[in-house]
């Protein structure tokens, strides 16, 4: 049966069949002639993992992230992350990576970061003599950080197949973003140095670095009302994203004064295509993942890695090891739920907690952004920078040894995960 189910999964997936479509596929298909179950359950299963109110959360966290791009929260942002770090060695580069980072706090995805930010530091980083090249692959790294730094899309999903605080996973992602970020920053500074890539000339005064704070304070309080409201009680995941979409209307409309009714249809498109796709293949992949966890699927992938070593440090290894050859493959979302509840007690048994197994997976699935062939954060930046992707890829892998490097800090050290939930007594 096993044979069959991911044979027929990885044949569709080879011939560019959606991902929603090749997991309903490839489950109906091994129901009908491998099982003695109704047909029914696949639609059932879809229909009864969706009937969840933290899934709720996914449409308006998209929908106020697309708002604040088309209110032009997203150009505020980058200029006060210009008044930062824009002299430094690579300075549009250190820009990109530090707009992300705040521009993370507010969308959830990583695709959706890499558009939002990329179609005004792509053409930049051209403007001042950066490599086309460059300028995508560093925006589509960057990007990766929008499923890291809360709220996560991906964190939402992760709690919901697993149980696991989805509070307490939005506060673990906080300290691995940062990370993430200062080592693409890091690698950012030698690239830089290395192909001519130059900061602006000059520190920026004080007087104008407050004028663009000023400009952002707006957008920079997004994270304070949702994570704050929701850590001080007064309202859950779900609801604070729908705070954020009355916010991003408000800041939108009355205060930037650039959200019209045209941007609000954009917005609600751009939403309503994420969403649907979104929603078809999660429902799906719960099918999917039931007939896994039926036929003990999980118990026989922990028995297997188990058996390779009894040693936590090399269960770890194999695990990321494994997680990033699928990134390559499958997207985020289809990943989280197949294989965090077959991951789960692996981690169980090993003493893993299950917040910080969630934030290293999900970094994990997030380096698959920025992977061939894969890599939706590629062809993304692709398309922004109209560049090819050997000339993004030629520049790509620096930054993804830099997110690995983060990866393995994060996966061994667990308080980089932990410390932060700890602190604030949430788990």
């Amino acid at each position: 049966m096993l044979l069959l189910l991911f044979g027929l999964l990885f044949l569709l997936l080879s011939l560019s069949v959606p991902i929603g479509i090749s997991l309903g596929a490839a489950t109906a298909v091994t129901i009908a002639l491998s099982t003695n179950l109704n047909l029914l359950l696949l639609a059932q299963n879809a229909f009864a993992a969706l009937d969840s109110f933290p899934l709720m959360a996914i449409p308006f966290f998209i929908l106020a992230g697309n708002l604040m791009m088309y209110g032009g929260i997203s150009k505020r942002l980058l200029d006060f992350a210009d008044t930062l770090v824009g002299h430094l060695t690579g300075g549009l580069g250190a820009v990109t990576t530090l707009a992300c980072m705040f521009f993370a706090a507010i969308s959830g995805s990583g695709p959706a970061t890499v558009s939002a930010i990329g179609s005004f530091m792509i053409p930049s980083m051209k403007e001042k003599n950066y490599d086309p090249g460059y300028a995508a692959a560093i925006t589509a790294a960057a990007g990766s950080i929008g499923v890291i730094i809360p709220p996560s899309i991906p964190f939402v999903i992760f709690g919901v197949v697993t149980g696991v605080s989805v509070g307490a996973l939005f506060l673990a992602g906080i300290v691995p973003g940062i990370l993430i970020g200062v080592c693409l920053m890091a690698a950012n500074y030698y690239i830089a140095r290395k192909h001519g890539f130059r900061g602006r000339l000059g520190k920026t005064p004080p007087r104008e670095v407050f004028h663009a704070f000023r400009e952002a304070f707006w957008a920079l309080m997004v994270p304070v009302i949702i994570l704050g409201g929701i850590y001080a009680g007064i309202f859950t995941p779900t609801e604070a994203a729908v705070v954020g979409v009355i916010y991003a209307l408000v800041v939108g409309v009355f205060i930037y004064r650039e959200l019209g009714l045209n941007e609000i249809y954009q917005a609600l498109r751009d939403t309503m295509l994420i969403n649907g796709a979104t929603t078809f293949m999660l429902g799906l992949s719960i099918s999917f993942a039931f007939l896994l966890t039926m036929k003990q699927v999980p118990v026989f992938m922990a028995t297997r890695i188990l058996s390779f070593s009894s040693s936590p440090l090399v269960v770890l290894m194999l695990i990321n090891c494994m997680l990033l050859v699928v990134g390559c493959f499958i997207d985020n979302i289809s990943s989280m739920v197949i294989l965090a509840p077959i991951l789960l007690p692996i981690m169980l048994r090993i003493g893993v907690d299950p917040v910080q197994f969630g934030v290293f997976m999900t970094v994990n699935l997030a380096i698959g952004f920025v992977t061939p062939p894969y890599g939706a954060n590629l062809f993304i930046a692709s398309a922004v920078a109209r560049e090819s992707m050997d000339s993004i890829i030629r520049y790509i892998w620096p930054l993804i040894f830099a997110m690995i490097f983060s990866l393995i800090l994060i996966t061994y050290i667990p308080w980089i995960s932990l410390a932060v939930p700890k602190i604030l007594k949430v788990m």
